[in-house]
């Protein structure tokens, strides 16, 4: 079966107003890249004539520049799920000018696949070749593309000539059947491979091929900071610690990390100690730092769904296939973010919180309650069924004017019942085996910044003896000042009754 080849352009062309499109990519990594900008394009063609044009964007996680921000630049999006990082669309968002569906990423894709979410019109998918059988062998992401397919009436296959053919030895992809259907995933190990290294499609849905030849071009990371080296010190001790004293396994346990610069702090932190053997990892993202410790031997194997690297990064993946296809395992987001292979295999999560109250609940998802950052993500996925969660985040934000650790978060992302551990710059709290006014003193003692103590032991000084220390009148009392002044300083308590 031979395939219509279609200029981007053409592709724009038919997808209506109002379409729901599912794109490839989780992160910048193995986007769609050409058919997005054209369809801005459309857009700003149809708006400058009258017509109303938006369309309903999914996509695995974030995606960087070709699809969120070059859409959202063209207000060409009214809907958006599961995740973003984008500062215009998060701009949109919390203007209430697209409506955000934040949602656990290993839900996403069964959630596409049976209609949860609606009809899927569009597929947009990334790839270095499809096949007339419709083998489908994707870049340098899986994510939700394989329910993608599967799921939208009609597709359109990017033919990336930048990306290498070879990623597909990497690729390990497997869609569970609808419940109740469904086996145990025979993931025994990180490195096990259970699928096959290519998604599937009916030939028959698939309406054009469009060539491209664009890098994923993700941004570097910023510059390590003295915040970030402390906070990943402590958490090596705390690991150190506990294998010692054999509350994790002397072999150690595969380890789970978010993206951005502290758990890239961390991972480079654990890599560099000797007290913590050569480890495996079960997560969602390979950044540069974990290409580094594979390098130096001190990664033995990572599953992930994303190669987020860098330019220069991927050219070193690409230069030795050979080498890293050996250590890099590529899964569907359902199959690398999925509970029951987490808790199997006992991974330790560690992941970043915007806030963290008394009781050791956590938000990382919204700034003072209700403005979004980007989402939870899949933080979820591996906090509730970690072998140990940790949280990590630094004990001050906005220079100085917020305190991170507050009375009470004004949203909650993971439940005191799910967060092990909480890590600041100052030192961590482990909580596990802690009544709440146990874990109220030890987050206090340990991760508040000094500049915030006074305010948080009087506060819980004001709740009388109760199984779990909340003053309700006064709970958002650190909250209420930054909004009426600009900063959590100079709270003053009694007019908080």
């Amino acid at each position: 079966m031979s395939f219509n080849h279609l200029s981007s352009v053409e592709a724009a062309a038919m997808i209506p107003h109002g379409a729901t499109v599912g794109f490839s990519g989780f992160t910048p990594a193995g986007s769609a890249k050409s058919i997005p900008v054209a369809i801005a394009s459309h857009a700003r063609h149809e708006h400058a004539a009258g017509r109303p044009y938006t369309i309903r964007v999914l996509a695995g996680a974030s995606t960087g520049k070709y699809i969120d921000h070059e859409l959202v630049q063209a207000d060409a999006v009214s809907y958006r799920a599961p995740y973003q990082s984008d500062s215009l669309m998060r701009g949109k968002i919390n203007e209430g000018k697209i409506a955000f569906v934040d949602m656990h990423l290993s839900h996403f894709p069964q959630m596409v696949l049976q209609g949860f979410l609606g009809k899927l019109d569009f597929a947009v998918i990334e790839a270095t070749e499809v096949t007339a059988d419709g083998r489908v062998y994707l870049t340098t992401s899986i994510g939700a593309s394989p329910a993608f397919l599967q799921a939208a009436k009609k597709v359109f296959i990017e033919i990336n000539h930048k990306q290498n053919p070879r990623l597909r030895e990497m690729a390990d992809i497997l869609v569970p059947p609808t419940p109740p259907n469904r086996n145990i995933l025979p993931i025994t190990h990180v490195g096990a491979k259970v699928g096959k290294p290519y998604a599937e499609v009916d030939p028959a849905k698939i309406v054009g091929i469009v060539e491209t030849d664009a890098m994923d071009d993700v941004e570097p990371f910023t510059t390590q900071n003295g915040c970030a080296e402390k906070i990943a010190s402590h958490v090596a001790d705390f690991l150190v610690k506990e294998r010692k004293s054999g509350r994790i396994p002397v072999e150690f346990l595969p380890l789970q990390a978010g993206i951005g610069n502290t758990c890239n702090a961390i991972m480079g932190k654990l890599g560099n100690c000797p007290d913590i053997p050569d480890f495996s990892m079960y997560t969602e993202v390979c950044q540069n730092s974990l290409l580094d410790l594979i390098d130096a031997g001190r990664l033995k194997m990572i599953s992930t769904t994303a190669l987020t690297l860098t330019n220069d990064y991927m050219q070193r993946v690409f230069s030795n296939i050979d080498h890293y296809a050996k250590h890099i395992v590529l899964r569907p987001q359902d199959i690398s973010n999925n509970p029951e292979v987490i808790r199997r295999l006992g991974v330790i999560s560690i992941n970043t919180a915007l806030e963290v109250d008394l009781m050791g609940h956590v938000n990382s998802s919204h700034v003072m309650g209700t403005k979004i950052m980007n989402g939870i993500g899949g933080s979820g996925d591996f906090t509730r069924n970690a072998y140990v969660s940790i949280f990590v985040c630094p004990a001050l934000a906005k220079g100085g004017a917020i305190s991170s650790i507050v009375p009470m978060c004004a949203h909650v992302d993971h439940n005191e019942h799910s967060v092990g551990v909480i890590v600041t710059d100052q030192g961590y709290a482990d909580l596990r085996g802690k009544a709440p006014r146990e874990r109220a003193h030890l987050v206090i003692d340990h991760c508040a910044h000094p500049e915030f103590r006074d305010d948080l032991w009087r506060y819980l000084r004001s709740v009388s003896d109760v199984h779990v220390p909340h003053n309700l009148t006064r709970a958002f009392a650190m909250h209420r000042q930054y909004q009426l002044a600009g900063s959590m300083h100079g709270i003053h308590w009694d007019q908080f009754l």
